[in-house]
């Protein structure tokens, strides 16, 4: 099953849900397609408030993995955004991007491209997409698949603060196709009273 989540490298939550999604994929044969969504152009910033720096970072990280992509290398985007996550959510440090690239196998000059803005309107075609399926009022993650009966459906979500071990994830998964499969399925909430954990490097 082809699976599409959007991502922001700086969304923490969308982090756990990537690595949900990522254990998940072996036992339910999903193909994930991952796709870009600007917390930058979406929310907002400007210099001196709280996100701008943390934002503006993580755009420019988009941007390099869209050069990557255009290059011909879209099977590289997972991985580049887990070594990204490894960084920014596990060790709690900056990224190198052209280290990144260069264990990849992939051209560290791609790294210039975090000042391309030439490479903003793939970003927002693709952002525009998934908020398509979902609506405005909503962040990262976002899941789109297709349903058995052709139509395809996005969720934001899910929101989770902890990595489910292997049975707890199969049932969510199971669970949240199961709402896109339902006519008329919109929202779930809680309000969240927990942050998200920080991962191991064995939970990658």
């Amino acid at each position: 099953m082809r699976v599409q989540l959007w991502f922001d490298p700086v969304c923490p939550f969308c982090w756990i849900t990537s690595r949900w999604l990522v254990r998940v994929a072996p036992a339910r044969d999903l193909d994930i397609e991952w796709l870009p969504i600007s917390l930058l152009m979406k929310n907002g910033s400007v210099p001196g408030d709280e996100f701008f720096e943390r934002y503006t970072s993580s755009h420019g990280m988009l941007r390099v993995i869209e050069s990557v992509r255009e290059a011909g290398h879209a099977e590289h985007v997972g991985a580049i955004y887990t070594e990204l996550g490894r960084h920014l959510h596990v060790r709690r440090d900056q990224p190198d991007l052209p280290a990144i690239l260069t264990s990849l196998g992939l051209d560290a000059a791609h790294a210039a491209a975090a000042e391309d803005a030439s490479l903003d309107g793939a970003i927002r075609r693709a952002m525009d997409d998934g908020l398509a399926l979902v609506g405005d009022d909503v962040g990262t993650p976002i899941i789109a698949l297709t349903r058995t009966d052709g139509l395809r459906v996005g969720l934001f979500g899910p929101v989770i603060t902890e990595l489910p071990d292997l049975d707890a994830s199969l049932r969510l998964w199971d669970g949240f196709v199961a709402m896109v499969e339902t006519d008329g399925f919109f929202e779930l909430k809680r309000t969240r009273t927990a942050r998200p954990e920080r991962l191991s490097e064995s939970d990658l």
